[in-house]
C-alpha cells in the first residue's frame, strides 16, 4: 500500500509517476501501471522470499529499462532492495539519480521468513550484497526512525542521506463507521454471530506475520472468554490456516475472508472491536497499524520499535512472541469498553497528526530536489 499511496500523492503534488512492477496485480484508475510478462513456470505470485524472485526480478529490470528508455524520467524511486538493484542500473543508463525506499533490512527479512539460515553458507554473500546496495542510491527514504538508526548503525549509511518518511494513510479513507446498521449487515453476512466481541486482522496471512501466534493466543482467550470471535482477512494461506484454526479448536470463532478489495478495507475492519497485528519483525514497517488506528480501533500489538513508534503510549502490547501475554492483551483491550471510544478518538488523532500523506509527499518532494540539485 505504501507503494500505491505515494504514487497518489505524488501525481496529486503535480508529478507524472510511471509503476513498474510484476506481472500480478490489480491496476489502480488514474495510475499509470506497467507490468512485467509472466514467467511460464510460475504464474502465481509469491508473497515474501522466493527463489523465484530472481527470474521475476530479471524480468523486472528488462521492463524498467524499456520504460525509462523513451521516457527519461528525472527520478528511479526504487522500493525494496532489489527495486534499488534495478533502479540503479537503469538509472546509470538515463542518468537518473536514484531514491531508495528503504522498509527494512533485506537480510533480516530472509531470515524473519526462514528463507535463510543467518549460519547458513548464503548468508554471507547475500549480507554482503545488501551492504552495496545501501550505498548505491544519492538517497534513502526509510518507512520508520528505528529504520534509519539501523542503517546509520548497521550499514554505516550517513545520517546526511537519510530521511525518515514513515508510512502514512489516507484517514479520510480509513475513518471509523458511520453506520451501525451497515456493520450489522456485514458482520451478519460474514456469519459473525451478533452477540460477540470482534478482534479484527488485516495483512498477509504467513508465520512471519504472527498468524499462527495470533491462532494460538485465540485458542487461550476463547478458554476464558467464549463470546470472541476473529475476523481474518488476507492471504495466502488461507487453508492452512483454517485447518490449524480447526485442529486448535477455534474454527467455530474465526472467520477467514482470503484478499479483500482494497477499497471494501475500511468497511470490514469497522466490525472490530480491536484490532492486532501480532508481526514480530524489529525491522520491517507495519502500515497495518496505522489503518487500525485511523479507524479509531483500540490496537493489541507485539512490543517491538515500530510498534511504539507508531501507537506510543495508546498501544496495547504483548512481549514478543509470547502468545499468553498476546491473549492476556487482547482481553485487557476488550476489558476497556468505557474507555474504548477515547481511546480510538486518541489514535486517530494521533495517526491524523503524525501520518498523514499530504505532509509525507512534500517531504519527497524536498528528496527529490535535494538529488536532482
Amino acid at each position: 500500500m505504501r507503494i500505491l499511496e505515494e504514487a497518489s500523492i505524488l501525481q496529486r503534488l503535480g508529478n507524472r509517476v510511471t509503476v513498474c512492477t510484476y506481472n500480478r496485480g490489480r491496476d489502480i484508475p488514474g495510475l499509470d501501471i506497467r507490468r512485467t510478462a509472466a514467467i511460464p513456470w510460475r504464474t502465481d505470485y509469491e508473497v515474501g522470499s522466493s527463489r523465484h524472485k530472481v527470474a521475476f526480478d530479471a524480468l523486472l529490470a528488462w521492463k524498467s529499462l524499456a520504460v525509462a528508455l523513451p521516457t527519461r524520467p528525472d527520478i528511479i524511486h526504487g522500493h525494496l532492495h532489489e527495486g534499488a538493484l534495478i533502479g540503479s542500473l537503469v538509472g546509470k543508463v538515463v542518468g537518473a539519480p536514484l531514491v531508495f525506499d528503504f522498509q527494512g533490512s533485506m537480510t533480516a527479512e530472509m531470515v524473519d521468513h526462514r528463507f535463510l539460515d543467518p549460519q547458513g553458507k548464503l548468508y554471507r554473500p547475500l549480507r554482503w550484497l545488501e551492504e552495496r546496495i545501501v550505498q548505491l542510491p544519492k538517497a534513502i527514504i526509510t518507512s520508520s526512525h528505528h529504520a534509519a538508526e539501523l542503517l546509520q548503525k548497521e550499514f554505516s549509511c550517513p545520517g546526511s542521506k537519510i530521511t525518515a518518511i514513515s508510512d502514512c494513510v489516507n484517514a479520510d479513507f480509513f475513518a471509523p463507521a458511520r453506520s451501525a446498521a451497515a456493520v450489522s449487515e456485514l458482520g451478519a453476512a460474514l456469519g459473525i454471530p451478533a452477540e460477540r466481541e470482534v478482534v479484527v486482522y488485516l495483512g498477509l496471512l504467513a508465520q512471519w506475520q504472527g498468524t499462527d501466534l495470533l491462532l494460538q493466543a485465540a485458542a487461550e482467550l476463547l478458554l476464558r472468554r467464549p463470546n470472541v470471535h476473529f475476523l481474518i482477512m488476507g492471504f495466502p494461506s488461507v487453508e492452512i490456516y483454517q485447518s490449524l484454526a480447526q485442529n486448535l479448536g477455534v474454527a467455530d470463532h474465526v472467520t477467514f475472508t482470503g484478499k479483500i478489495p482494497y477499497e471494501q478495507a475500511p468497511s470490514y475492519l469497522g466490525i472490530g472491536d480491536v484490532a492486532v497485528a501480532p508481526k514480530m519483525s524489529t525491522t520491517e514497517g507495519s502500515g497495518k497499524l496505522l489503518n487500525y488506528m485511523a479507524m479509531g480501533i483500540p490496537t493489541v500489538a507485539f512490543d517491538v520499535p515500530v510498534s511504539r513508534e507508531y501507537l506510543g503510549d495508546l498501544g496495547i502490547y504483548a512481549q514478543p512472541g509470547d502468545t499468553s501475554s498476546l491473549a492476556l492483551a487482547l482481553e485487557t483491550a476488550l476489558d476497556r469498553k468505557d474507555a474504548s471510544q477515547a481511546l480510538g478518538l486518541a489514535l486517530r488523532e494521533r495517526v491524523i497528526q503524525r501520518h498523514s500523506w499530504s505532509v509525507a509527499g512534500e517531504s519527497i518532494l524536498e528528496v527529490y530536489d535535494r538529488v536532482s540539485a
